[in-house]
């Protein structure tokens, strides 16, 4: 290939991925029912804001594991179509197949055919009685200690239990044009209420107005009780701003002498619209509420207008293809020793990690909290940081390797993240203890540093390991260069390992009265600060050569895993604030992979296919 086209190939590959990302992000014009519109309104769910759109998304990945539906003709719905069809018309949305059931045992439990994967919740409805007694029983026994079946039914069950407060969140139950009805229900307040009292006092009253009113008052009970919604603000600018409504809470406080929320009204609109199939109903409904809630609400509107815009980019997810694009041409730059695909691969690692780095801000901003508050946002910021440290590497020495690492990590912890996130809501509310301050939000950037680091030094001993013994490409330069590119990244590691400790228990002193208190999480972020000055030290007195390095870093791998994942499985301690179900399996086969990869590493270096001449 001519010098000039080697040069202009990595900008061409830059260029192309731009016009897909600017493709992929632009929105395409709505018809119909403005969906995105309703998708970017306010509520208050599990303690913060967030916009209908994310309730949708959040639901739908604990139900289905993924943020779309397919209907059945094979077209893909929105979560925000699936989330409007479930509150306003739960009767066509029971057919919709968004329950996931892949366990062999749940399947036969609910009598469901083992040839398909996703259920409507009219399939499993018949036998909701079996399941969610299963689930009372499985309820009192430790998640540790729960089967795989006995964990797959009680998400499935908290799936339905979430699908059936939904349909519960915006209109009552049996009730087909809500804008009547609500209509209907005003006028029934006055005369229900002197029957109420006539019937108490002992005086005859009149039975049908009674009857009417208490059928009302019936439904919007069970609305106000189980909707895990509250879209409905305080008309009054002198109730506190985060007291939030459900629709059922409003409607029975107006039988007590309190107004109609013009929120409720506007919601009653849109569900009727919807229900007639009325577009233009539905989009001046949604139009007026915003504007309403646009003079009273201005930052509550705006928060959720921009974790609207988040969503529909999907910056993690364009970032993990574009990684997944630049490992495949790192590894084909070994294959083939030309320099374009190298540099092609190197630019496609900076387009990712500026998109990494878009969304990673973007969250902080959404969230006005640190860079990591969860696992979930613990595995965002590893691999960001990871990310920063093999671009480092490859800009020194320019061999692929770093392009390997940092598209590597990158990928896999914004794999881990997607699976995390299938847990619920990853911007939840965190503890009172994690509220930020100076310490905390220095001690979590520099100790998730330390985690990152270490990883890239053992995914660098990987690689070192498995070039050496199953190819011939490691040459004595080459492991060399790896073998300076680890020690240099466990300095780096113990550096920041140390200060995020350090930094940590500042913060402990803070917030709980004291500077250290052997908590689990505590004595992991202790172990990988010992483990990465041992290997220092072993290096340093000659202890280990090459290959023991090699080998060291890799047991930090399992070291970090712990700290990072399994100290949050326990349960237990001031720490354990993270997901501490999904992970435990994988948790097990990475440490597996990784003694399988030690084992490998002690095979003799006779038999490495780099070292030995004779082998080809």
């Amino acid at each position: 290939m001519k010098p000039r086209i080697e040069k202009a190939v990595p900008w061409l590959c830059v260029a192309g991925f731009a016009i897909w990302l600017l493709s992929a992000c632009l929105p395409s014009p709505e018809t119909g029912f403005h969906f995105r519109a309703f998708g970017s309104l306010p509520v208050l769910m599990d303690g913060r804001f967030q916009p209908l759109d994310s309730v949708a998304r959040n639901a739908l990945l604990q139900m289905r594991s993924k943020q779309t539906v397919l209907l059945d003709d094979g077209r893909p719905e929105s979560a925000t179509q699936w989330l409007l069809a479930t509150l306003a018309a739960p009767e066509s949305a029971d057919s919709q197949k968004i329950f996931r059931v892949n366990n062999g045992e749940v399947l036969a439990l609910l009598r469901l055919p083992e040839t398909r994967e996703y259920f409507s919740y009219n399939d499993i409805q018949p036998q909701a009685s079996q399941l969610f007694a299963q689930a009372g029983r499985i309820e009192g026994i430790e998640n540790s200690r729960r089967t795989v079946f006995e964990s797959q039914l009680m998400k499935l069950a908290n799936a339905i239990n979430l699908y059936e407060q939904l349909e519960l969140s915006l209109k009552p139950p049996r009730t087909g044009d809500f804008a009547a009805e609500l209509a209907s229900y005003t006028k029934s307040i006055r005369p229900g209420m002197i029957a109420m009292d006539d019937r108490a006092a002992g005086r005859s009253y009149d039975t049908n107005a009674l009857g009417l009113f208490l059928g009302f008052l019936a439904g919007y009970d069970t609305m106000a009780r189980y909707s895990p919604l509250s879209p409905i603000p305080p008309a009054d600018n002198l109730v506190p701003r985060d007291e939030w409504q459900s629709v059922g809470t409003n409607l029975m406080l107006m039988a007590g002498g309190g107004q109609l929320n013009p929120a409720t009204a506007a919601y009653a609109t849109m569900v009727t619209a919807y229900r007639a199939n009325d577009p233009a109903r539905f989009n001046q409904a949604v139009d007026g509420y915003r504007a309403w809630l646009a003079g009273r609400y201005p930052h509550e509107i705006s928060l959720a207008n921009q974790e609207f815009v988040f969503n529909s980019i999907q910056p993690f997810y364009l970032a993990t293809l574009i990684y997944i694009a630049a490992l495949l041409l790192a590894f084909l730059s070994w294959f083939h020793g030309t320099g374009w695909l190298r540099r092609s691969a190197f630019f496609l690692v900076i387009l990712a990690w500026v998109i990494h780095s878009f969304g990673l801000v973007f969250r902080m901003h959404l969230e006005g909290r640190p860079p990591v508050t969860n696992l979930y946002s613990s595995a965002v910021f590893i691999g960001w940081g990871a990310v920063v440290l093999g671009m480092i590497l490859e800009k020194i020495h320019k061999d692929g390797v770093g392009c390997v690492v940092a598209s590597l990590v990158g990928f896999v912890t914004l794999i881990i993240a997607h699976n995390l996130a299938l847990g619920g809501d990853t911007m939840e509310m965190m503890r009172a203890v994690l509220n930020t301050n100076f310490w905390l939000s220095t001690h979590v950037i520099t100790v998730t540093l330390g985690y990152a680091s270490t990883f890239v030094a053992g995914l660098l001993a990987i690689i070192y390991i498995l070039r050496g013994l199953l190819t011939s490409g490691l040459n004595p330069g080459s492991a060399r260069a790896l073998a300076r590119m680890v020690y240099g990244v466990v300095c780096f590691a113990t550096l920041f390992s140390f200060l995020g400790t350090v930094l940590g228990g500042i913060w402990a002193d803070q917030s709980w009265g004291r500077f250290w208190g052997w908590d689990p999480k505590e004595n992991g972020a202790l172990l990988i600060v010992l483990w990465n000055a041992a290997i220092l030290h072993a290096r340093w007195g000659g202890l280990v050569r090459e290959r023991g390095l090699m080998i060291l870093a890799v047991i930090g791998n399992i070291i970090t895993s712990w700290s990072w994942f399994g100290v949050n499985m326990l349960g237990i301690g001031l720490h354990s604030y993270g997901f501490t179900n999904a992970a435990f399996q994988w948790l097990l086969i990475f440490v597996g992979s990784q003694m399988a990869i030690i084992l490998l590493a002690l095979i003799p270096v006779k038999n490495w296919r780099s070292f030995n001449p004779n082998k080809v």
